[in-house]
């Protein structure tokens, strides 16, 4: 089930839009053409169809994690869908296959990305293996050495990750770095960009790429339960596996959508949506966080991949709207279900994914609690953490 469509072509109420330089125009506008006849193409939706099923290993499975929702659920009924389980180990393979294959079908043999967990890099540098495309993904370097082994996996398929060393080092800065690397080559470049930020055409491509988790997971929810789940739940950095997962079920009123974002620690945190204000960042209008003369204020994460300080602006028209609600977990609370879920299910979860775990944990103790059954996208697997943050959680075993 696709997503409403904006009114106006590249807006999700006010937010949204193409704020960039006169240079990267022509490409953006190339590059919605482009997406626009591939995606009505029944030769690409095949093809596409077929490497998400026979590489990536779609569908991705449904799983009720029961002793999870029996000791920090209150006895609730969670359910997992399963994208730790693609190809490159996330929901991120998604969108590198859509996107390579685009890129291709332009004739943009070069192209790059941007990565801070190195989830979206793997799996462009996958893509582009399979695909024969030249790869260069821009890292931050305090990224590179957090997440030291998808750096070393980056670099086995062939991709050549190019150190950013500027401001915060982190994710914001790669992206800044991977769209100078676009406007110096767009003549023979393809921007993968890997979430549902940027200028137009980027949220709606990435969405688009992206709705098979909530198209799967719905389908599958109704099948498992005959009934659809009462909450859904998705942690939140620059957006796509929320809006991934929340595409299936936008038109269904009486399912809660539950966005969990970065409420971080004393070092602060990446909660745009809920302390930050609109404003431009990387080519689009939405929530960032900013200081009171509109800098854009450095965040943080225990997870590397929600280590960002803006949004994709579907979320803002979600939130405005009241379709969809927005919270946050605190590092503490991440890294206790990180460790809950490896304990109880035998399922290492991602950094990111941890947060939607924690906040179902913390809600089901506090009134009033979710609306049963509950639907969580664990969309990546926790291996690529194990070098960065080993804490044990208070309290010690679940």
């Amino acid at each position: 089930m696709a997503a409403p469509e904006p009114v106006v072509a590249g807006r999700f109420g006010p937010y949204g839009g193409r704020y960039v330089p006169e240079t990267l125009m022509p490409g953006l506008i190339e590059l919605e053409a482009a997406f626009a006849a591939a995606w009505d193409d029944p030769a690409f939706r095949a093809e596409l169809d077929a490497l998400r099923r026979d590489y990536g290993g779609r569908p991705t499975p449904l799983f009720r994690a029961r002793r999870f929702g029996e000791v920090h659920g209150g006895g609730a009924e969670v359910w997992l869908k399963r994208e730790d389980l693609n190809h490159t180990g996330a929901h991120k393979i998604n969108n590198s296959l859509g996107q390579a294959l685009l890129a291709r079908r332009m004739g943009k043999r070069r192209v790059v990305a941007e990565t801070g967990a190195g989830q979206h890099g793997v799996a462009t540098a996958a893509a582009c293996a399979l695909l024969g495309l030249e790869c260069v993904v821009h890292m931050g370097e305090v990224d590179m050495a957090r997440q030291s082994p998808n750096v070393e996996r980056m670099r086995l398929l062939g991709a050549r990750v190019s150190p950013v060393g500027n401001g915060s080092r982190t994710l914001k800065d790669a992206t800044s770095e991977a769209i100078r690397d676009w406007v110096a080559n767009v003549g023979t470049t393809h921007y993968i960009l890997g979430s549902t930020v940027g200028p137009h055409p980027y949220p709606t491509i990435v969405r688009e790429l992206q709705a098979v988790i909530g198209d799967e997971a719905r389908a599958q929810f109704l099948a498992a339960t005959g009934r659809l789940p009462g909450t859904v739940v998705a942690c939140v950095g620059g957006g796509s596996n929320a809006l991934g997962i929340f595409s299936g079920f936008l038109a269904d009123a009486d399912v809660a959508l539950v966005g969990v974002e970065a409420g971080g620690s004393a070092a602060g945190h990446s909660a745009a949506l809920g302390r930050g204000a609109p404003g431009i960042l990387h080519g689009t209008y939405s929530y960032l966080l900013q200081d009171d003369d509109g800098q854009v204020v450095e965040a943080h994460s225990v997870a590397a991949g929600l280590d960002y300080p803006g949004v994709g602006p579907q979320h803002g028209h979600l939130k405005d709207t009241g379709r969809a609600v927005y919270e946050e977990v605190d590092d503490r609370e991440a890294l206790a279900a990180f460790h809950a879920l490896s304990r109880l299910e035998g399922i290492i979860p991602a950094l990111e994914s941890s947060h939607a775990l924690a906040w179902v944990a913390r809600r089901q103790t506090r009134p009033p609690a979710l609306t049963e059954p509950i639907l969580v996208n664990l969309s990546g697997r926790g291996d690529k953490d194990l070098g960065d943050r080993q804490l044990e959680p208070a309290g010690g075993n679940p």
